[in-house]
């Protein structure tokens, strides 16, 4: 099994993830800009669609989108999931939500004028307050069982924190407690992050 990854970009997620579940998996790193693969070949030969992330199986396969991949982690490991008979409709309903309404606004805003980022941020920090409420009650966004759907906002809030964007106090909670996770060192460690900069979402 193959994650392709490019340092930076929302597919950390998934690798987070993937680490918590204890599956074995190679890392296949990505130039988004090129659409060149680390140690020769055409990503989009791959992943016609040209970005990251993209889960190949060992049948040749390819599964991709953050929803998609981190709800087949969920699947392999019940225990990054919530509980409860709605327990994955509800994690599948934070995983949409979490990528049409705050991560695909991320490409829209740096594409923008100055002009127009101003509304697009308030769009952006509207939505990530419909989550603060729950993030002031609870350690993880399912109360205090880290689940699937954590190093996706995870990695959406520490992006929007070093872009300027006004969070809650509760998201740098958040996000700092995250970040103490040893699943968290080890992606950084193995994709050659040292330190979070330059944020692509």
């Amino acid at each position: 099994m193959k994650l392709f990854y490019a340092p930076g970009f929302s597919s950390i997620a998934d690798h987070i993830a993937m680490l918590e579940a204890e599956l074995q998996f190679d890392l296949v790193k990505v130039d988004i800009w090129t659409k060149q693969i680390e140690g020769g070949g055409s990503y989009t030969d791959i992943n016609p669609k040209g970005y990251v992330p993209a889960l190949m199986f060992d049948d040749g396969e390819l599964l991709t989108e953050n929803a998609a991949i981190l709800a087949w982690v969920a699947d392999h490991a019940p225990d990054l999931a919530p509980r409860g008979e709605l327990g994955r409709y509800r994690l599948i309903e934070m995983l949409s939500f979490l990528a049409s309404e705050i991560h695909k606004r991320f490409p829209i805003y740096f594409s923008v004028s100055e002009d127009s980022k101003p509304v697009l941020r308030d769009e952006i920090l509207q939505r990530f307050g419909l989550l603060a409420g729950r993030l002031e009650r609870t350690k993880y966004l399912f109360g205090d069982s880290f689940s699937v759907a954590d190093p996706y906002l995870f990695m959406l809030a520490r992006g929007a924190g070093e872009l300027g964007f006004p969070l809650a106090e509760c998201f740098r909670d958040y996000v700092a407690r995250i970040e103490t996770r040893p699943s968290v060192r080890e992606a950084e460690r193995r994709e050659g992050i040292s330190e979070p900069s330059s944020p692509q979402l």
